[in-house]
Order: structure tokens, then C-alpha cells, then sequence
């Protein structure tokens, strides 16, 4: 249970971090809460694949998902610049 709340909590600060760092794309708090989230397994995949270890503990996991949450609300940007 404490996993969950913790993956709650980082998804939820790192998705209201990644919409005041890219204005104008807040999805209210289920929204930044998923968009964090989905943007931690974005993070981790991405870091994986260029070979970065980031920074360890609770500033790794957010600093991991607030970049992963940026690449998912960039693309949400270029969906919606394309309809």
C-alpha cells in the first residue's frame, strides 16, 4: 500500500511541475497525477536507453518523471498543434 500511495504522491508533484515548467498544459490533479506518472515510465525508459543513471532516492524519482512528464506533454503538444 505504501508503494502505491508513494507512486501517487511523486506522479502527482512531478506532473504539477512538468505544467508550471510547460505552461498551459495543466490537466487538473487526476490529470497531472496520470501525466506524472506515464511520464516516470517515459523517464526511466529513456534514461535506460541513452545509458543515465540519474540522481538516486526521492529527488532521482521525480527528477526521472518531471523529464519524462515533459517528452509526454511535448507530444500531447504536437498532437494537438496537428488536429
Amino acid at each position: 500500500m505504501e508503494n502505491v500511495l508513494y507512486t501517487i504522491v511523486i506522479g502527482a508533484a512531478s506532473g504539477w511541475l512538468a505544467s508550471l515548467i510547460r505552461q498551459g498544459y495543466g490537466f487538473g490533479l487526476l490529470g497531472n497525477i496520470v501525466v506524472g506518472i506515464i511520464g516516470a515510465f517515459i523517464g526511466s525508459w529513456l534514461f535506460r536507453q541513452l545509458n543515465i543513471s540519474p540522481a538516486s532516492g526521492l529527488l532521482g524519482h521525480v527528477l526521472t518523471a518531471v523529464i519524462g512528464a515533459l517528452v509526454l506533454l511535448f507530444l500531447i503538444g504536437l498532437v494537438r498543434k496537428s488536429k
